[in-house]
C-alpha cells in the first residue's frame, strides 16, 4: 500500500506530512518519558522482522493480486503505540529512501496510512480493550490481531482513496476506487491478522511479559529468555528477508492491482490506469524523485539493472541491518543528550 508521488498533489502530501509529524512528535515525547532503553533490543529486532515481512508478498487466490503485512499491529502489541509508530516510520523511511519503495513526497501519507491506524487505532480501540477482557489469552491475542489488522488496513485503504480524491486525480472516481480497494485489503488484512497472531502466540508461550496489556491469563512463566526469543525472531526475519522473499508473489499488491489490474495474468483491468503515465505531476514530485533516485542504491529490492536473486536477498539483509541500526542509534540520542547536559550542569556547579 506504498503510495507513489503521482497519486498525491503537493498540497495533500504536505498536509499528510504535517499530520504524521504531529503524531511522531507526540510519540517522541511519550517514549522519552518511558524506560525506552529496556525496549531497545525488542524494538530493533521486531522492526527488522516487519521490514523482512513486508518483502514477502503473498498471493490472494482468484484475484491476480497479492499483499504483504503492514506490521503496525504486531509492533504495537509488543512495544506500545508510541514506540511502535516510531519504529514504523523508520521502516517506511528506509524503504522509501534506499529501496525506492513508495514516493518520497508521499512518505507522510504512507506513514499515516500504514502506521498511524495500526499503532494508535489498533492499540487504543482494539488491542487494549480486548486485552482487558476475561477471555483466554490465546483467544484474546487471535481476536485482537485479526480484528486489528482487518480494521486498520481498511482504514488505511480508505485513506488512500480519500487522499487521491482530494488530490483531484480525475482518472480515479472515488466510489469505484473504494469499491475495489476495500475488498482486496479485507483479504490482505485477514492473512496479516493470522500471521500476526501466530507470532504473538509463540511469544505468549515463550515470554508473555513482552506482550502489552496481556494481564491475567497469559502463560504462567517465561519458557525462554529474552535473548532466546529475540534470537528466534531474528532468525525468522533472516529467513523471510533473505530466503522466502525470493518466493514472493509477482502479482501486483493491493494498491497496484486496484490501479492497474492484472490483465497479463488473465484478470481484470480494474481502474485501468497506464502504469507509465498516470496521476498528477508537479515540480515537488520531480524534485522528490530526483532525491530518491540518488539515494536508492537497491531500487525495488534489487541490484540496479539486474534481476539477480542475490539482489533480493542482499536487500533483505541490508534493509534489516539499516532498520535495526537506525532504531538503536536514534533511541540512544536522548540518553546521550541527557548525559551531556548532566555533566555540563555538574561542571558549572563546581
Amino acid at each position: 500500500m506504498h503510495m507513489a508521488d503521482a497519486l498525491l498533489s503537493p498540497a495533500v502530501a504536505t498536509v499528510m506530512y504535517g499530520a504524521t509529524a504531529v503524531a511522531a512528535g507526540t510519540s517522541i515525547y511519550k517514549v522519552n518519558k518511558e524506560n525506552i532503553q529496556s525496549k531497545l533490543p525488542t524494538m530493533a529486532v521486531t522492526a527488522a522482522l516487519v521490514f523482512a515481512g513486508q518483502m514477502l508478498n503473498y498471493s490472494i487466490p482468484g484475484t491476480g493480486s497479492s499483499g504483504h503485512i503492514c506490521g503496525g499491529m504486531l509492533l504495537t502489541a509488543l512495544l506500545g503505540p508510541f514506540a511502535g509508530f516510531l519504529s514504523m516510520i523508520v521502516i517506511l523511511a528506509i524503504q522509501c529512501l534506499f529501496f525506492a519503495d513508495g514516493g518520497l513526497m508521499a512518505l507522510g501519507a504512507n506513514c499515516w496510512n500504514m502506521a498511524f491506524y495500526g499503532c494508535f487505532v489498533g492499540y487504543f480501540l482494539i488491542w487494549r480493550p480486548i486485552m482487558g477482557t476475561k477471555l483466554n489469552s490465546r483467544v484474546k491475542i487471535i481476536l485482537a490481531s485479526v480484528l486489528g489488522c482487518v480494521i486498520t488496513l481498511q482504514l488505511g485503504a480508505f485513506s488512500v482513496c480519500l487522499e487521491t480524491s482530494l488530490s483531484k486525480i480525475t482518472d480515479l472516481p472515488f466510489g469505484a476506487f473504494v469499491g475495489i480497494m476495500q475488498p482486496i485489503h479485507l483479504a490482505i488484512g485477514l492473512v496479516e491478522g493470522l500471521a500476526t497472531s501466530a507470532i504473538l502466540l509463540f511469544i505468549n508461550e515463550a515470554r508473555p511479559e513482552l506482550i502489552m496489556d496481556l494481564g491475567e491469563g497469559g502463560a504462567e512463566k517465561s519458557k525462554l529468555s529474552l535473548k532466546a526469543v529475540l534470537a528466534v525472531l531474528a532468525c525468522i526475519a533472516i529467513v523471510f528477508g533473505a530466503g522466502l522473499s525470493l518466493l514472493a508473489s509477482g502479482n501486483p499488491d493491493g494498491l497496484e492491482w486496484s490501479l492497474f489490474g492484472n490483465q497479463d495474468g488473465g484478470y481484470s483491468a480494474n481502474m485501468g490506469l497506464d502504469e507509465e503515465d498516470y496521476g498528477v505531476s508537479s515540480d515537488a514530485a520531480d524534485k522528490a524523485a530526483g532525491i530518491q533516485d540518488k539515494l536508492s542504491f537497491l531500487p525495488d529490492y534489487a541490484f540496479k539493472g539486474s534481476d539477480s536473486a542475490a539482489g533480493t536477498s542482499t536487500s533483505g539483509i541490508v534493509g534489516m541491518i539499516l532498520v535495526a541500526g537506525v532504531i538503536l542509534v536514534v533511541a540512544c540520542v536522548p540518553k546521550l543528550v541527557k548525559k551531556e547536559k548532566v555533566e555540563s550542569d555538574s561542571k558549572q556547579s563546581e
